[in-house]
């Protein structure tokens, strides 16, 4: 379980120069998005760290973080199962 500490959200950035202003880790061409949809995929943590031995496991942390607060700040609409 991760803790959702707001230090670890330092390391989302948003720079309209990088990766079209969409969400990255620590100003690298690695998007918010692109770690999530790997968790999403059921590979774990050291496989991404695997693939990207640039990140650190509080870079995944800080995804996960970054996540939960965007999913509190909107409304989404869900169709009746």
């Amino acid at each position: 379980m991760f803790n959702l500490d707001l230090m670890n959200l330092e390391r989302i950035t948003l720079d309209p120069a990088v990766m079209s202003g969409k969400p990255c880790i620590r100003g690298m061409r690695v998007t918010v998005a692109n770690v999530l949809r790997q968790l999403a995929n059921q590979r774990t943590v050291p496989q991404i760290l695997e693939a990207y031995p640039y990140l650190e496991s509080a870079d995944i942390d800080a995804c996960l973080g970054y996540a939960a607060l965007r999913v509190d700040d909107e409304e989404l609409a869900l169709s009746a199962a």
